[in-house]
């Protein structure tokens, strides 16, 4: 393993000097970047010439500019842009704006679409299989652009036209009655009548919360409380035990349901301490949450300790996200009214100069991150469904997969430990080159509602012919991409055991 990653390192480095020598080439031959000066009819247009072609080392051939970039690089030094200003500076701010908006999206659209995947390869040919593969398709063939036009009009513009009286019209209850039912009876498996039966409880169940939804007013005024909180709890705790241990065995599902009771009395308990925490105190309850669950997990697993220790604490981080977001409905109305009444945002990564408590502050960046984070899952979902499917389906008809049924193991067994794990391996290829690829930004995306990221710093860099920030750019995304496939690779042999690096 040593061996391979320092032959990789090797290799990497001699592939990155040579890439980074062509784009700085290329991009010094792009075109002029005393195009806009030369059209300029000040009396300083000579100065501001002969400044910039100083700062850039114009009357220096392009080999020698390349290897003066590179002893700077060597040094730590990016250099400044043709405006004079640290590109140290405008790097940092690029990556972490573009962090900010893709890592979450994309964080979100690998699990979403794991989960949704191997369901579908699960009930395959079934109706939630067909309406899956359906969804896939429509939302990879959608362009970018068009999906984050609709966004901002539909849910930016006219959702916040619609917040002013936030009553749902009859038309839509039904509308979403009958999605809930559809819903309901895709995913529920057997007979015709027991769908149908799926699908009457699904109707009903929805029905009836939009219309509670619309009566009270709640989208004005939203929160979960601390009944919601530890119903969504218990729910966790039956459904992380019967993935980690199954119900057979009751110690890993009563630590996970204590876990979850914990975390809906803390959120009462700990109310006056959240009313304006800092990251550094949410962090804090955070490790204390794991560290309870792991002693919770610990004292009531019994034989199943480990599954209980994976069930219970993933209850109890679930639960502390739904405090989380219950402290963050509550400082809805609150902050909605600072920003006059325009919750979610069209454009920029933060309203300006704006002030307010912790939660408010969290709400305006989620309002401004809503948008651009739907489009990126939208088209990244669908592509993580298909291919989660298709590994899924390949691996089910596995000799080991059929051996492991034959030995009489249970089917979560089956399919959570032999056909997930090796399903994973195609996947982890896509991850790879997903998390690399979203270190250099979206491009139309950021262009589209406004984002200073790195995709800006990138095309602004092209359109200036100024090779300082796009080379900046070229060293985090080319060593991200190098590092991300070694991960990619070790992973392998994790997976798989009879895969072999050295």
């Amino acid at each position: 393993m040593v061996v391979f990653i320092a032959r990789r390192l090797i290799i990497s480095f001699f592939v990155l000097l040579a890439a980074t020598f062509i784009i700085y080439v290329l991009t010094a031959l792009s075109g002029d970047p005393l195009d806009d000066l030369r059209q300029d009819n000040s009396p300083q247009k000579a100065t501001k010439m002969a400044d910039r072609s100083e700062r850039m080392q114009l009357d220096v051939p392009i080999p020698l500019r390349y290897l003066g970039w590179l002893g700077n690089i060597v040094r730590g030094n990016l250099g400044v842009n043709r405006d004079g200003q640290d590109v140290s500076v405008m790097l940092s701010k690029a990556l972490s704006a573009t962090l900010q908006l893709v890592l979450a999206a994309t964080v979100l659209a690998i699990t979403v679409g794991i989960v949704i995947g191997i369901i579908s390869a699960l009930r395959q040919y079934s109706g939630f299989d067909y309406t899956v593969t359906f969804a896939a398709f429509v939302c990879f063939s959608l362009p970018l652009f068009w999906v984050a036009v609709m966004l901002k009009q539909y849910m930016a513009i006219e959702f916040n036209d619609w917040l002013k009286d936030p009553t749902i019209p009859i038309g839509a209850i039904v509308a979403l009655a009958l999605l809930g039912g559809l819903i309901f009876g895709a995913l529920t498996a057997g007979a015709r009548t027991r769908r149908l039966t799926a699908f009457a409880v699904g109707f009903a169940v929805s029905g009836a919360l939009f219309t509670i939804l619309s009566l009270t007013r709640w989208f004005a005024d939203p929160g979960l409380g601390p009944v919601l909180i530890l119903a969504f709890g218990l729910v966790a705790a039956v459904g992380f035990t019967t993935l980690s241990a199954g119900l057979r065995y009751r110690g890993p599902l009563y630590s996970a349901l204590v876990a979850a009771l914990i975390g809906a009395l803390c959120s009462q308990v700990l109310g006056p301490m959240l009313a304006d925490p800092t990251w550094l105190e949410i962090i804090g309850f955070l490790l204390l949450t794991i560290a309870v669950c792991v002693g919770l997990g610990y004292a009531f697993g019994g034989l199943q300790r480990r599954q209980a220790i994976n069930a219970t604490v993933l209850t109890g981080v679930f639960t502390g996200a739904m405090v989380f977001l219950d402290r963050m409905l509550q400082a809805f109305s609150a902050y909605s009214a600072t920003v006059r009444g325009r919750p979610i945002s069209t454009i920029g990564a933060r309203t300006p100069n704006y002030n307010g408590d912790f939660w408010q502050l969290n709400l305006d960046s989620a309002g401004h991150l809503l948008l651009p984070s739907m489009a990126l899952i939208l088209i990244s979902l669908a592509t993580y469904t298909r291919y989660s499917r298709a590994s899924m389906l390949e691996v089910m008809n596995q000799d080991y997969v059929r051996t492991a049924r034959a030995k009489g193991l249970p089917e979560r067994t089956v399919v959570v430990k032999h056909a997930f794990r090796n399903g994973l391996i195609p996947i982890t290829t896509l991850m790879a080159f997903d998390f690399a690829g979203v270190i250099g930004g979206a491009v139309v995306t950021e262009n589209v509602f406004g984002w200073q990221g790195m995709g800006h710093l990138f095309t602004k860099g092209l359109e200036e012919v100024d090779p300082a920030p796009v080379m900046a750019f070229f060293i985090v995304t080319g060593t991200a991409i190098v590092i991300f496939n070694m991960i990619a690779d070790i992973l392998y042999a994790y997976l798989d055991p009879r895969i072999r690096l050295s």
